[in-house]
């Protein structure tokens, strides 16, 4: 009883139901509904920002202004196009363990508090996510709504929130002296920008819970990108879980492929977004990693890969004409707005509590806790959305997420025998 009492409230809040969602009226949008020419015109505006900010450092460099330059501006440039030197902190972000001083409590308490917030945060995010990309919004009952189609706006309004609370955060704490050249967030803002906008796109032409087991099934190309390009040796337990996952989310897919609802859901065009989605995350991961050889915080991190981030997309939203467009939209559908602004709160918190978590407990109870989120997005999508699972999907399900608790477990026992698992960095983004 109590289980549905939830379930009828989060359907009216979110406004949701489990049937096919009506047919939505075209919205306006001047670059029709073709995704592959939406991302063009924003890798378009991108450019516009990229390539006269790469002229101007490659000028600065060339002059060898560190040395010879002067004047107010010195100081600006420097920090933006030089940086200060670098150093190697004592403590990775990954590696960082919990107080010992604390008492039992005190951390069960912190634990606690950890997991709920991420549970909260990154449930609420992720219903809201399907909310808003695959049903409709109208201002009168029984009138065909309209559906909102711009996924940069989305990921703008994702961006400016996390940039707010991490400027706040950064000015009310005390941070490490910042060391790297500004310039260098715009390479993990710009993938960012791009695996968020192919995570918001790919909802168009897939159901959620296949987005998550293919984010959760990400290790697969990983490990033979290292293998085939950077020969790297794996140990046999990642190897198995590789497979385990291979296999549960074949079974998945291949279970729900003979309905017609589901054919029509995962189309060729779904696959190519989520694998660059998976492309993009990964170098986001990757180039994180590498700028923390600068002595700076996360939550620096974050501000500085959200200051690029909203650059780069209000820019390419105003030269677009979509920034007024999306503005129009809030107004004629105010449950939109608060549903935009409610998933850029949940995204931004999110960060932190990801960026705490990691720093009290470490990147293992970290994943686990994200683990479980996984497999309840799954879960109350299903609930929510009608998202037809059958026995077999279900299995295949349970598979996917026992493979990723054994690696968790596997790579615990290597790091208390003092060996290194190979696995891609903790720096996690939304």
């Amino acid at each position: 009883m109590r289980s549905r009492s939830l379930l009828l409230l989060l359907v009216g809040i979110f406004g949701v139901c489990a049937e096919e969602p009506p047919p939505a009226a075209e919205a306006q949008d001047p670059w029709g509904d073709f995704w592959l020419l939406r991302f063009l015109v924003n890798i378009g505006g991108y450019a516009t920002i990229v390539v006269p900010g790469f002229l101007i450092i490659r000028y600065f460099k060339s002059k060898n202004y560190l040395e010879t330059g002067r004047g107010l501006c010195f100081p600006v440039v420097k920090s933006c196009v030089f940086g200060n030197e670098a150093k190697v902190p004592e403590e990775h972000i990954s590696s960082t363990q919990t107080d010992a001083q604390s008492s039992t409590t005190q951390q069960a308490c912190k634990l606690i508090f950890c997991a709920a917030g991420l549970q909260v945060s990154y449930l609420t995010w992720g219903v809201l996510q399907e909310r808003v990309m695959t049903r409709t919004y109208s201002t009168e009952v029984g009138k065909v709504g309209e559906r909102f189609r711009d996924s940069q706006f989305l990921v703008f309004m994702n961006r400016i929130l996390a940039l707010t609370v991490a400027g706040i955060y950064c000015a009310v704490t005390k941070q490490p002296r910042h060391g790297a050249p500004m310039y260098k967030y715009s390479f993990a803002s710009l993938s960012n920008i791009l695996s968020s906008w192919c995570q918001y796109e790919a909802l168009k032409f897939i159901s959620f819970p296949t987005q998550v087991l293919a984010k959760a099934s990400k290790v697969i190309p990983v490990m033979l990108m290292g293998k085939v390009v950077f020969h790297k040796s794996y140990e046999y337990w990642e190897y198995l879980t590789a497979v385990l996952i291979s296999v549960g989310v074949s079974m998945f897919l291949l279970s729900n492929g003979g309905s017609e609802r589901a054919t029509s859901v995962t189309t060729f065009s779904g696959v190519v977004i989520l694998t660059g989605y998976i492309a993009f995350d990964s170098f986001t991961s990757n180039w994180q990693d590498s700028l923390f050889a600068y002595k700076m915080s996360s939550v620096q991190m974050m501000f500085g890969v959200n200051l690029f981030s909203c650059l780069f997309t209000v820019f390419s939203l105003l030269e677009q004409g979509a920034l007024l467009e999306a503005i129009h939209f809030m107004v004629r559908h105010p449950d939109f707005a608060f549903h935009a602004s409610l998933l850029s709160i949940c995204s931004a918190f999110g960060q932190l509590f990801i960026f705490y978590t990691i720093s009290k407990f470490g990147a293992a109870v970290f994943t686990i806790i994200m683990t479980l989120r996984q497999a309840l997005a799954i879960l109350l999508s299903c609930l929510l959305y009608g998202h037809p699972v059958t026995a077999v999907g279900s299995v295949g399900v349970a598979v996917v997420f026992l493979a990723l608790f054994l690696r968790v477990y596997a790579r615990g026992r290597m790091r208390r025998k003092g060996k290194k698992a190979i696995d891609t960095p903790v720096v996690q983004k939304v």
